[in-house]
Protein backbone atom coordinates (compact mmCIF):
# COMPACT_ATOMS: atom_id res chain seq x y z
CA UNK A 1 0.00 0.00 0.00
CA UNK A 2 1.77 3.08 -1.47
CA UNK A 3 0.92 6.45 -2.87
CA UNK A 4 0.40 4.63 -5.72
CA UNK A 5 -1.92 2.08 -4.74
CA UNK A 6 -4.81 1.32 -6.94
CA UNK A 7 -7.13 0.86 -4.10
CA UNK A 8 -8.69 4.04 -2.74
CA UNK A 9 -8.15 3.36 0.73
CA UNK A 10 -8.83 6.85 1.80
CA UNK A 11 -12.29 7.33 0.10
CA UNK A 12 -13.55 4.03 1.23
CA UNK A 13 -12.94 5.03 4.91
CA UNK A 14 -15.52 8.31 3.31
CA UNK A 15 -17.87 6.46 1.28
CA UNK A 16 -18.37 3.55 3.38
CA UNK A 17 -20.49 5.21 5.66
CA UNK A 18 -22.32 7.16 3.41
CA UNK A 19 -23.47 4.11 2.27
CA UNK A 20 -24.18 2.38 5.46
CA UNK A 21 -26.28 5.29 6.10
CA UNK A 22 -28.61 5.08 3.09
CA UNK A 23 -28.64 1.38 4.10
CA UNK A 24 -30.29 2.27 7.59
CA UNK A 25 -32.44 5.07 5.90
CA UNK A 26 -33.97 2.48 3.61
CA UNK A 27 -33.97 -0.31 6.58
CA UNK A 28 -35.94 1.97 8.54
CA UNK A 29 -39.21 0.02 9.50
CA UNK A 30 -36.66 -2.33 11.12
CA UNK A 31 -34.65 -0.99 13.87
CA UNK A 32 -32.66 -4.00 14.63
CA UNK A 33 -31.53 -4.16 10.82
CA UNK A 34 -30.53 -0.61 11.35
CA UNK A 35 -28.69 -1.32 14.42
CA UNK A 36 -26.70 -4.10 12.51
CA UNK A 37 -25.98 -2.71 9.68
CA UNK A 38 -24.65 0.59 11.65
CA UNK A 39 -22.49 -2.04 13.90
CA UNK A 40 -21.24 -3.52 10.30
CA UNK A 41 -20.29 -0.86 8.54
CA UNK A 42 -18.59 0.70 11.14
CA UNK A 43 -16.65 -2.33 12.20
CA UNK A 44 -15.79 -2.58 8.68
CA UNK A 45 -14.52 1.11 8.71
CA UNK A 46 -12.67 0.20 11.90
CA UNK A 47 -10.34 -2.57 10.26
CA UNK A 48 -9.84 -0.49 6.96
CA UNK A 49 -7.88 1.91 9.70
CA UNK A 50 -6.36 -1.07 11.27
CA UNK A 51 -4.69 -2.15 8.17
CA UNK A 52 -3.33 1.20 7.35
CA UNK A 53 -2.21 1.53 11.07
CA UNK A 54 0.08 -1.89 10.28
CA UNK A 55 0.52 -0.75 7.15
CA UNK A 56 1.83 2.74 7.84
CA UNK A 57 2.79 2.45 11.61
CA UNK A 58 6.32 2.94 10.96
CA UNK A 59 5.42 6.20 9.70
CA UNK A 60 7.38 8.07 7.42
CA UNK A 61 7.87 11.45 4.92
CA UNK A 62 5.47 13.05 3.16
CA UNK A 63 2.07 11.42 2.22
CA UNK A 64 1.58 7.34 3.65
CA UNK A 65 -1.55 7.86 1.39
CA UNK A 66 -2.68 10.21 -1.35
CA UNK A 67 -5.63 10.69 -3.24
CA UNK A 68 -6.22 13.14 -6.02
CA UNK A 69 -8.42 13.68 -8.70
CA UNK A 70 -10.18 16.82 -10.32
CA UNK A 71 -13.29 17.80 -8.85
CA UNK A 72 -14.35 21.53 -9.99
CA UNK A 73 -11.43 22.44 -12.18
CA UNK A 74 -12.76 25.65 -13.27
CA UNK A 75 -12.84 27.35 -9.33
CA UNK A 76 -9.47 25.61 -8.92
CA UNK A 77 -11.31 22.70 -6.60
CA UNK A 78 -10.00 19.03 -6.32
CA UNK A 79 -10.78 15.98 -4.23
CA UNK A 80 -7.53 15.75 -2.98
CA UNK A 81 -6.96 13.42 0.25
CA UNK A 82 -3.97 12.55 2.33
CA UNK A 83 -2.71 10.28 5.13
CA UNK A 84 0.16 10.83 7.29
CA UNK A 85 1.08 9.89 10.65
CA UNK A 86 -0.94 12.55 12.17
CA UNK A 87 -4.51 11.98 10.17
CA UNK A 88 -3.78 7.93 10.97
CA UNK A 89 -3.89 8.25 14.63
CA UNK A 90 -6.80 10.53 14.42
CA UNK A 91 -8.56 8.31 11.48
CA UNK A 92 -7.61 4.91 13.73
CA UNK A 93 -9.80 6.80 17.14
CA UNK A 94 -12.41 7.76 14.73
CA UNK A 95 -13.13 4.64 13.76
CA UNK A 96 -12.62 2.88 16.88
CA UNK A 97 -15.05 5.85 18.68
CA UNK A 98 -17.42 5.19 16.31
CA UNK A 99 -17.96 1.45 16.89
CA UNK A 100 -18.47 2.42 20.63
CA UNK A 101 -21.03 4.43 20.22
CA UNK A 102 -22.70 2.41 18.10
CA UNK A 103 -23.27 -0.17 21.08
CA UNK A 104 -23.50 2.40 23.76
CA UNK A 105 -26.93 3.33 22.01
CA UNK A 106 -27.60 -0.23 20.69
CA UNK A 107 -30.74 -0.23 23.83
CA UNK A 108 -30.72 3.55 24.60
CA UNK A 109 -32.08 5.01 21.69
CA UNK A 110 -35.81 3.11 21.19
CA UNK A 111 -37.47 6.46 19.10
CA UNK A 112 -36.36 7.28 15.27
CA UNK A 113 -33.90 4.35 15.47
CA UNK A 114 -33.02 4.16 11.56
CA UNK A 115 -32.16 8.55 11.44
CA UNK A 116 -30.08 8.02 14.49
CA UNK A 117 -27.78 5.60 13.36
CA UNK A 118 -27.86 7.43 9.92
CA UNK A 119 -26.59 10.64 11.72
CA UNK A 120 -24.03 8.21 13.31
CA UNK A 121 -22.40 7.14 10.35
CA UNK A 122 -22.90 10.63 8.75
CA UNK A 123 -20.73 12.03 11.33
CA UNK A 124 -18.50 9.55 10.98
CA UNK A 125 -17.94 10.46 7.04
CA UNK A 126 -17.76 13.69 7.72
CA UNK A 127 -15.14 13.82 10.62
CA UNK A 128 -12.91 11.12 8.84
CA UNK A 129 -13.11 13.75 5.46
CA UNK A 130 -11.66 16.23 7.72
CA UNK A 131 -8.63 14.75 8.86
CA UNK A 132 -7.93 13.53 5.49
CA UNK A 133 -8.94 16.77 2.99
CA UNK A 134 -6.27 18.66 1.60
CA UNK A 135 -8.41 20.94 -0.20
CA UNK A 136 -9.32 23.83 1.30
CA UNK A 137 -13.05 23.74 0.38
CA UNK A 138 -13.55 19.72 0.31
CA UNK A 139 -12.02 20.27 3.97
CA UNK A 140 -14.65 23.24 4.41
CA UNK A 141 -17.64 20.92 3.24
CA UNK A 142 -16.67 17.91 5.99
CA UNK A 143 -16.28 19.98 8.51
CA UNK A 144 -19.88 21.96 8.23
CA UNK A 145 -20.81 17.75 7.53
CA UNK A 146 -19.90 17.56 11.23
CA UNK A 147 -22.20 20.12 12.26
CA UNK A 148 -25.28 19.02 11.08
CA UNK A 149 -25.83 15.28 12.47
CA UNK A 150 -24.54 16.25 16.16
CA UNK A 151 -27.58 19.52 16.41
CA UNK A 152 -29.82 16.51 15.30
CA UNK A 153 -28.28 14.13 17.62
CA UNK A 154 -28.69 16.65 20.60
CA UNK A 155 -31.66 18.33 19.56
CA UNK A 156 -34.27 14.79 18.78
CA UNK A 157 -32.67 12.48 21.53
CA UNK A 158 -31.20 14.74 23.76
CA UNK A 159 -32.09 15.55 27.55
CA UNK A 160 -33.81 18.61 29.37
CA UNK A 161 -33.03 21.56 27.81
CA UNK A 162 -31.75 19.89 24.53
CA UNK A 163 -33.30 22.61 22.32
CA UNK A 164 -31.42 25.05 23.45
CA UNK A 165 -27.90 23.22 23.83
CA UNK A 166 -28.55 22.54 20.46
CA UNK A 167 -29.14 25.64 18.85
CA UNK A 168 -25.66 27.43 21.11
CA UNK A 169 -23.56 24.06 19.64
CA UNK A 170 -24.90 25.42 16.42
CA UNK A 171 -24.16 29.05 16.81
CA UNK A 172 -20.93 28.76 18.17
CA UNK A 173 -19.84 26.98 15.81
CA UNK A 174 -20.91 28.23 12.59
CA UNK A 175 -20.02 31.78 13.59
CA UNK A 176 -16.27 30.28 13.62
CA UNK A 177 -17.17 28.48 10.34
CA UNK A 178 -18.19 31.51 8.46
CA UNK A 179 -15.38 33.61 9.40
CA UNK A 180 -12.80 30.84 8.21
CA UNK A 181 -14.81 30.46 4.84
CA UNK A 182 -14.02 34.47 4.68
CA UNK A 183 -10.24 33.64 5.27
CA UNK A 184 -10.54 30.53 2.60
CA UNK A 185 -12.23 32.97 0.12
CA UNK A 186 -9.19 35.72 0.41
CA UNK A 187 -6.22 33.06 0.63
CA UNK A 188 -7.74 31.66 -2.69
CA UNK A 189 -7.80 35.42 -4.25
CA UNK A 190 -4.80 36.59 -2.92
CA UNK A 191 -3.18 33.35 -4.51
CA UNK A 192 -4.64 33.58 -7.51
CA UNK A 193 -3.66 37.62 -8.03
CA UNK A 194 0.23 36.26 -6.99
CA UNK A 195 0.80 33.53 -9.36
CA UNK A 196 -2.26 32.99 -11.67
CA UNK A 197 -3.16 29.47 -10.70
CA UNK A 198 -6.55 30.06 -8.39
CA UNK A 199 -6.77 27.25 -6.47
CA UNK A 200 -7.65 25.66 -3.11
CA UNK A 201 -4.94 23.29 -2.49
CA UNK A 202 -3.35 23.49 1.16
CA UNK A 203 0.41 23.08 -0.59
CA UNK A 204 0.06 25.76 -2.83
CA UNK A 205 -1.65 27.94 -0.49
CA UNK A 206 0.94 27.24 1.54
CA UNK A 207 3.32 30.02 -0.94
CA UNK A 208 0.86 32.54 -0.77
CA UNK A 209 2.87 36.11 0.19
CA UNK A 210 0.84 37.68 2.70
CA UNK A 211 2.04 41.32 3.67
CA UNK A 212 1.38 43.67 7.01
CA UNK A 213 -1.25 42.58 9.04
CA UNK A 214 -3.16 40.71 6.52
CA UNK A 215 -1.81 37.69 7.71
CA UNK A 216 -2.98 38.51 11.27
CA UNK A 217 -6.25 39.14 10.07
CA UNK A 218 -6.92 35.94 7.82
CA UNK A 219 -4.97 33.56 11.07
CA UNK A 220 -7.55 34.94 13.54
CA UNK A 221 -9.96 33.64 11.44
CA UNK A 222 -9.10 30.27 11.86
CA UNK A 223 -7.74 30.62 14.89
CA UNK A 224 -11.33 31.48 16.05
CA UNK A 225 -12.61 28.74 14.21
CA UNK A 226 -10.83 25.91 15.50
CA UNK A 227 -10.29 27.13 19.08
CA UNK A 228 -13.98 27.14 19.25
CA UNK A 229 -14.27 23.63 18.39
CA UNK A 230 -11.57 23.12 20.87
CA UNK A 231 -12.67 24.64 22.99
CA UNK A 232 -10.73 26.77 24.55
CA UNK A 233 -11.75 29.42 27.53
CA UNK A 234 -13.57 31.97 26.96
CA UNK A 235 -15.39 30.22 23.89
CA UNK A 236 -16.01 27.04 25.24
CA UNK A 237 -19.46 28.04 26.95
CA UNK A 238 -21.35 25.95 24.49
CA UNK A 239 -19.89 22.12 25.58
CA UNK A 240 -21.11 22.16 28.59
CA UNK A 241 -24.57 22.52 27.61
CA UNK A 242 -24.04 20.08 25.04
CA UNK A 243 -22.70 17.31 26.71
CA UNK A 244 -25.22 17.82 29.37
CA UNK A 245 -28.37 17.37 27.28
CA UNK A 246 -26.59 15.09 24.41
CA UNK A 247 -27.81 11.50 24.04
CA UNK A 248 -24.72 8.83 25.05
CA UNK A 249 -23.51 8.54 22.17
CA UNK A 250 -23.14 12.44 21.35
CA UNK A 251 -21.43 13.32 24.19
CA UNK A 252 -19.13 10.07 23.51
CA UNK A 253 -18.57 11.60 20.27
CA UNK A 254 -18.33 15.07 21.15
CA UNK A 255 -15.65 14.33 23.35
CA UNK A 256 -13.51 11.39 21.15
CA UNK A 257 -13.74 13.24 18.22
CA UNK A 258 -15.06 16.04 17.88
CA UNK A 259 -13.13 18.53 19.74
CA UNK A 260 -9.78 16.82 18.31
CA UNK A 261 -10.76 18.55 14.70
CA UNK A 262 -10.18 22.35 16.08
CA UNK A 263 -6.59 20.76 17.47
CA UNK A 264 -6.04 19.21 13.95
CA UNK A 265 -7.23 21.99 12.07
CA UNK A 266 -5.02 24.04 13.96
CA UNK A 267 -1.88 21.46 12.93
CA UNK A 268 -2.78 21.20 9.29
CA UNK A 269 -4.27 24.43 8.15
CA UNK A 270 -3.63 27.19 10.71
CA UNK A 271 -0.02 26.98 11.62
CA UNK A 272 1.27 25.73 8.51
CA UNK A 273 -0.38 28.49 5.98
CA UNK A 274 0.56 31.72 8.62
CA UNK A 275 3.67 30.92 10.25
CA UNK A 276 4.29 34.46 11.10
CA UNK A 277 1.01 35.17 12.67
CA UNK A 278 1.67 31.82 14.41
CA UNK A 279 5.14 32.74 16.22
CA UNK A 280 2.88 35.55 17.67
CA UNK A 281 -0.02 33.44 19.06
CA UNK A 282 1.82 30.97 20.70
CA UNK A 283 2.14 32.79 24.39
CA UNK A 284 -1.47 34.10 24.00
CA UNK A 285 -2.42 30.24 23.22
CA UNK A 286 -0.13 28.94 26.47
CA UNK A 287 -2.08 31.33 28.73
CA UNK A 288 -5.75 30.89 27.46
CA UNK A 289 -4.53 27.16 27.95
CA UNK A 290 -3.34 27.39 31.45
CA UNK A 291 -6.31 29.57 31.92
CA UNK A 292 -8.52 27.13 30.71
CA UNK A 293 -6.77 24.42 33.00
CA UNK A 294 -7.26 25.50 36.10
CA UNK A 295 -10.58 27.80 35.57
CA UNK A 296 -12.36 24.10 34.29
CA UNK A 297 -10.65 22.35 37.10
CA UNK A 298 -12.60 24.61 39.46
CA UNK A 299 -15.68 24.51 37.78
CA UNK A 300 -15.94 20.79 37.45
CA UNK A 301 -15.08 20.19 41.53
CA UNK A 302 -18.64 22.28 42.55
CA UNK A 303 -20.86 20.26 39.57
CA UNK A 304 -23.38 18.01 41.01
CA UNK A 305 -23.98 16.64 37.89
CA UNK A 306 -21.12 14.46 36.96
CA UNK A 307 -22.23 14.37 33.39
CA UNK A 308 -21.24 18.17 33.48
CA UNK A 309 -18.59 17.44 35.58
CA UNK A 310 -17.12 15.15 33.12
CA UNK A 311 -17.53 17.83 30.28
CA UNK A 312 -15.96 20.63 32.01
CA UNK A 313 -12.87 17.81 32.71
CA UNK A 314 -12.85 17.76 28.92
CA UNK A 315 -12.30 21.82 28.97
CA UNK A 316 -9.17 21.11 31.41
CA UNK A 317 -7.59 17.85 29.37
CA UNK A 318 -7.70 19.95 26.42
CA UNK A 319 -6.10 22.82 27.74
CA UNK A 320 -2.72 20.39 28.00
CA UNK A 321 -3.18 19.71 24.71
CA UNK A 322 -2.92 23.07 23.36
CA UNK A 323 -0.14 23.79 26.20
CA UNK A 324 1.63 21.66 24.03
CA UNK A 325 1.09 23.33 20.89
CA UNK A 326 2.21 26.27 22.68
CA UNK A 327 5.44 24.96 23.59
CA UNK A 328 6.19 24.23 20.13
CA UNK A 329 8.82 21.42 20.20
CA UNK A 330 8.83 17.94 19.33
CA UNK A 331 8.42 16.19 22.50
CA UNK A 332 5.75 18.34 23.20
CA UNK A 333 3.92 18.33 20.25
CA UNK A 334 4.00 14.03 20.20
CA UNK A 335 2.58 14.33 23.55
CA UNK A 336 -0.52 16.59 22.35
CA UNK A 337 -1.32 14.30 19.78
CA UNK A 338 -1.14 11.50 21.93
CA UNK A 339 -3.10 13.15 24.53
CA UNK A 340 -6.15 13.66 21.73
CA UNK A 341 -5.96 9.98 21.43
CA UNK A 342 -5.67 9.34 25.41
CA UNK A 343 -8.56 12.26 25.69
CA UNK A 344 -10.77 10.65 23.57
CA UNK A 345 -10.27 6.92 24.88
CA UNK A 346 -10.80 7.54 28.90
CA UNK A 347 -13.16 10.80 28.40
CA UNK A 348 -15.51 8.67 25.80
CA UNK A 349 -15.31 6.11 28.41
CA UNK A 350 -16.58 7.94 31.33
CA UNK A 351 -18.94 9.71 29.36
CA UNK A 352 -20.19 6.13 28.63
CA UNK A 353 -20.25 4.78 32.12
CA UNK A 354 -22.13 7.99 33.42
CA UNK A 355 -24.99 6.76 30.30
CA UNK A 356 -24.44 2.84 32.08
CA UNK A 357 -25.30 4.63 35.21
CA UNK A 358 -27.81 6.97 34.28
CA UNK A 359 -29.66 3.82 32.78
CA UNK A 360 -30.10 2.18 36.27
CA UNK A 361 -30.33 5.06 38.96
CA UNK A 362 -32.17 7.92 36.39
CA UNK A 363 -30.31 10.04 37.89
CA UNK A 364 -27.16 11.80 37.70
CA UNK A 365 -26.77 13.77 40.26
CA UNK A 366 -23.65 12.55 42.42
CA UNK A 367 -25.41 13.74 45.85
CA UNK A 368 -28.07 11.23 44.88
CA UNK A 369 -25.51 8.24 43.62
CA UNK A 370 -23.30 6.57 45.73
CA UNK A 371 -22.63 2.85 46.94
CA UNK A 372 -22.55 1.93 43.33
CA UNK A 373 -18.76 0.08 44.77
CA UNK A 374 -21.12 -2.50 46.70
CA UNK A 375 -23.87 -2.67 44.44
CA UNK A 376 -22.42 -3.39 41.20
CA UNK A 377 -18.66 -3.96 41.64
CA UNK A 378 -17.91 -5.16 38.01
CA UNK A 379 -18.52 -1.68 36.72
CA UNK A 380 -17.75 0.08 39.53
CA UNK A 381 -14.44 -1.73 39.53
CA UNK A 382 -14.17 0.11 35.16
CA UNK A 383 -15.48 3.33 36.73
CA UNK A 384 -12.74 3.99 38.80
CA UNK A 385 -10.13 2.46 36.09
CA UNK A 386 -11.44 5.00 33.96
CA UNK A 387 -10.93 8.16 36.33
CA UNK A 388 -7.50 6.95 37.32
CA UNK A 389 -6.60 7.37 34.19
CA UNK A 390 -8.12 10.32 33.60
CA UNK A 391 -6.48 12.00 36.50
CA UNK A 392 -2.83 10.75 34.86
CA UNK A 393 -2.15 7.58 36.70
CA UNK A 394 1.30 6.00 35.90
CA UNK A 395 0.80 2.94 33.91
CA UNK A 396 -2.62 4.24 32.00
CA UNK A 397 -2.78 6.09 28.88
CA UNK A 398 -3.51 9.87 30.24
CA UNK A 399 0.16 10.10 32.26
CA UNK A 400 1.93 9.11 29.14
CA UNK A 401 0.77 12.03 27.07
CA UNK A 402 0.43 14.88 29.78
CA UNK A 403 4.42 13.74 31.17
CA UNK A 404 5.24 14.63 27.36
CA UNK A 405 3.45 18.04 26.78
CA UNK A 406 5.12 19.19 30.83
CA UNK A 407 8.44 17.75 29.54
CA UNK A 408 8.00 19.61 26.43
CA UNK A 409 6.45 23.02 28.19
CA UNK A 410 9.32 22.93 30.30
CA UNK A 411 11.74 23.04 27.66
CA UNK A 412 9.83 25.87 25.88
CA UNK A 413 8.83 28.01 29.37
CA UNK A 414 9.92 26.80 32.55
CA UNK A 415 6.86 28.84 33.99
CA UNK A 416 4.50 27.05 31.59
CA UNK A 417 5.52 23.82 32.58
CA UNK A 418 5.26 24.93 36.97
CA UNK A 419 1.91 26.10 36.57
CA UNK A 420 0.59 23.10 34.58
CA UNK A 421 2.04 21.17 36.80
CA UNK A 422 -0.38 22.29 39.38
CA UNK A 423 -2.91 21.42 37.08
CA UNK A 424 -2.53 18.16 37.49
CA UNK A 425 -3.58 18.13 41.31
CA UNK A 426 -7.02 19.83 40.76
CA UNK A 427 -7.73 17.45 38.26
CA UNK A 428 -7.15 14.99 40.69
CA UNK A 429 -9.36 16.64 43.17
CA UNK A 430 -12.70 16.97 40.85
CA UNK A 431 -11.79 13.54 39.77
CA UNK A 432 -11.44 12.11 43.46
CA UNK A 433 -14.62 13.67 44.57
CA UNK A 434 -16.33 12.19 41.85
CA UNK A 435 -15.14 8.88 42.26
CA UNK A 436 -16.04 9.13 46.28
CA UNK A 437 -19.46 10.49 45.46
CA UNK A 438 -20.55 7.71 43.32
CA UNK A 439 -18.21 4.74 43.91
CA UNK A 440 -18.94 5.21 48.06
CA UNK A 441 -21.06 6.23 50.81
CA UNK A 442 -24.51 4.37 51.40
CA UNK A 443 -26.40 3.21 48.92
CA UNK A 444 -29.22 5.54 47.60
CA UNK A 445 -32.08 3.13 47.95
CA UNK A 446 -32.57 -0.89 47.85
CA UNK A 447 -34.43 -1.81 44.72
CA UNK A 448 -31.17 -4.68 42.91
CA UNK A 449 -29.16 -3.23 40.25
CA UNK A 450 -27.90 -5.45 37.31
CA UNK A 451 -24.11 -5.54 37.50
CA UNK A 452 -22.33 -5.05 33.57
CA UNK A 453 -24.05 -6.67 31.19
CA UNK A 454 -22.06 -8.26 28.14
CA UNK A 455 -23.27 -5.78 25.83
CA UNK A 456 -21.53 -2.89 28.32
CA UNK A 457 -18.63 -5.17 28.56
CA UNK A 458 -18.17 -4.84 24.64
CA UNK A 459 -18.10 -1.61 25.01
CA UNK A 460 -15.41 -0.95 28.26
CA UNK A 461 -13.17 -3.68 28.04
CA UNK A 462 -11.67 -2.41 24.41
CA UNK A 463 -11.67 0.90 25.81
CA UNK A 464 -9.97 -0.52 29.21
CA UNK A 465 -7.07 -2.67 26.92
CA UNK A 466 -6.23 0.82 24.77
CA UNK A 467 -5.47 2.92 28.51
CA UNK A 468 -3.29 -0.10 29.41
CA UNK A 469 -1.67 -0.49 26.11
CA UNK A 470 -1.24 3.56 25.76
CA UNK A 471 0.03 3.70 29.22
CA UNK A 472 2.39 0.59 29.30
CA UNK A 473 3.53 1.05 25.82
CA UNK A 474 2.84 4.15 23.82
CA UNK A 475 5.85 3.62 21.42
CA UNK A 476 3.95 2.56 18.21
CA UNK A 477 1.55 5.57 18.63
CA UNK A 478 4.53 8.00 18.80
CA UNK A 479 6.15 6.40 15.93
CA UNK A 480 3.64 7.54 13.16
CA UNK A 481 4.89 11.09 14.68
CA UNK A 482 8.10 11.29 14.30
CA UNK A 483 8.37 12.41 10.80
CA UNK A 484 5.48 14.66 10.43
CA UNK A 485 5.84 16.68 13.98
CA UNK A 486 9.32 17.10 12.30
CA UNK A 487 8.34 18.45 8.90
CA UNK A 488 5.87 20.75 11.08
CA UNK A 489 8.03 22.49 12.75
CA UNK A 490 10.74 22.94 10.28
CA UNK A 491 7.85 24.03 7.79
CA UNK A 492 6.37 26.54 10.12
CA UNK A 493 10.47 27.93 10.87
CA UNK A 494 9.21 29.17 14.14
CA UNK A 495 13.40 27.60 15.37
CA UNK A 496 14.46 31.22 16.28
CA UNK A 497 11.76 31.50 19.56
CA UNK A 498 12.56 30.43 22.71
CA UNK A 499 11.38 26.94 23.20
CA UNK A 500 12.01 25.88 19.53
CA UNK A 501 12.96 22.97 17.84
CA UNK A 502 15.04 21.26 19.83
Amino acid sequence: MSEASHIPYLSLLIFLPLAGMVGCLLAGRSPGLCRWLALGTTLVVFALTLVLFVSHGGGGGGWLVFEDAAWIERFGIRYTLGLDGISLLMVLLTAFILVISVLVSWQAVQSHVAFFFALLLLMESGILGVFLALDLVLFYLFWEVMLIPMFFLIGIWGHGRRIYAAVKFFLFTLAGSLLMLLAILALYVLHGQQTGDYTFALEALKATSLSGSLEYWLYAAFLLAFVIKVPLVPVHTWLPDAHTEAPTAGSVILAGLLLKTGVYGLLRFGFPLFPQATAASLPLLAVLALVGIFYAAWIAYIQQDAKRLVAYSSVAHLGFVVLGLAAWNTTALEGSILQMVNHGITTGALFAMVGMIDARAHTRQIDQLGGLWGRIPVLGGFFLFFNLASLGLPGLNNFAGEILILIGSFKAVPAWGAIAMAGVVFAAAYTLRLVQGVLWGPAKGDEPWADLSPREALVLVPLALMVLWLGLYPAPFLEPLREPVRQLLEGVQLASLQGGLH
